[in-house]
């Protein structure tokens, strides 16, 4: 129960690594805050999950890159529960267009939700954790924001990470003291984002790897109770891989 007591938003929890996170959350002991944009059916299915053994939580639904509707969400978990404790930037999209097959309209998506979320979410919660006196946001990057030329495939949702990371370390500037801001970059976790992959690019990627498998969602749920709990308190501004040693620097 190491996150006994305090209020999560996760954001994108309606599936994948974010509904993964939530649900281990509420296992730690947090009341969370389960964000979605379209998929109710999983932020429901999630939410009778953490009630199904003990957990609190709400459902909130919102678009990350709407500065109104985060303003929204973060209101609701106020009313609700009086009080934010850790924020996970979690939503993002992927296109699997190449470079110069994507439309332009791609480009947009792909940086308004991975990074300009990230950036209203932290925006919207940082002046309730700097009152309380106290606060953590952790922004789910990935490895591809990271130099490693194979996990740089899709240029748009590269940068948007690559952005996500420096915004990590201004952030964690900024805030500081009160507030840490950490980043978790997965390697290759299965999940339904990555489903359609073709199977000689996920064998590049396993040969790649020195542990020799896939992550999974459960791995990295770990590493986020870590960065939200008190044990990491003298960490801020760092870039945490989960990736089995794939992208090692």
């Amino acid at each position: 129960m190491r996150l006994s007591g305090k209020v999560a938003i996760v954001t994108g929890a309606s599936r994948g690594i974010g509904y993964g996170v939530a649900k281990r959350f509420a296992r730690e002991g947090a009341r969370v805050v389960i964000n979605y944009n379209s998929s109710k059916a999983g932020a429901e299915n999630l939410l009778r999950e953490i009630r199904r053994t003990g957990g609190e939580g709400i459902i909130v639904k919102g678009d990350v890159s709407d500065p109104k509707q985060v303003k929204r969400m973060v209101n609701r978990a106020l009313r609700e529960y009086g009080r934010v404790d850790i924020l996970v930037n979690n939503a993002g999209v992927m296109f699997s267009q190449t470079f110069l097959d994507a439309p332009d309209d791609v480009w947009d998506q792909t940086i308004n939700v991975n990074l300009k979320g990230a950036y209203l979410c932290s925006k919207a919660v940082a002046p309730v954790m700097l009152k309380q006196g106290k606060g953590k946001i952790i922004n789910m990057s990935s490895n591809s924001g990271l130099y490693h030329p194979s996990a740089m495939r899709f240029v748009e949702y590269v940068t948007s990470k690559a952005g996500m990371n420096g915004l990590t370390k201004a952030l964690a500037l900024k805030l500081g003291p009160s507030i840490t801001v950490n980043a978790i970059c997965p390697g290759w976790i299965k999940t339904d984002m990555v489903a359609a992959t073709d199977p000689e690019v996920e064998k590049r990627i396993l040969d790649e790897t020195p542990l020799k498998r896939y992550g999974t969602v459960e791995e990295v749920a770990n590493a986020a109770v870590y960065l939200a709990s008190d044990e990491s308190d003298f960490v801020t501004g760092e870039l945490h891989l989960v990736a089995g040693g794939r992208g090692m620097h």
